[in-house]
């Protein structure tokens, strides 16, 4: 197995790990600032785009970056990995907007 930093623990016998590659072009990924969810009874379908909001006026431009179609049954997966994700998320950046946290700046200024 090719050495890759991570220092994962070895599998326990008949333990299975995902292998997943990344093809080179999507490394660094897309971004995406607008989502729209659709679904049957079989799939859900995640559409990403990326919309210009500095037009003043007439239609809003976008244009799609990418379309995931994923099984119903992957979603609850999905939902919990994004609840997770994001309730960590929200903890780190709460610990570090605390006034004793080393790089916290306060940003009321005094007159």
């Amino acid at each position: 197995m090719e050495d890759d930093g991570l220092d994962l623990p070895e599998p326990e016998p008949g333990e299975r790990r995902l292998n997943i590659q990344m093809p080179a072009e999507l490394v660094a990924g897309t971004y995406a600032n607008f989502a729209n969810v659709s679904f049957s009874p079989y799939e859900f379908t995640l559409t990403f785009a990326r919309i210009e909001h500095e037009v003043e006026e007439g239609d809003v431009p976008g244009a799609v970056v990418a379309r995931v179609n994923a099984s119903v049954r992957f979603i609850p997966e999905l939902i919990e990995a994004l609840q997770d994700s994001w309730s960590k998320y929200v903890t780190r950046e709460g610990i570090r907007n605390l006034p004793e946290a080393p790089d916290h700046t306060d940003d009321t200024s005094e007159s």
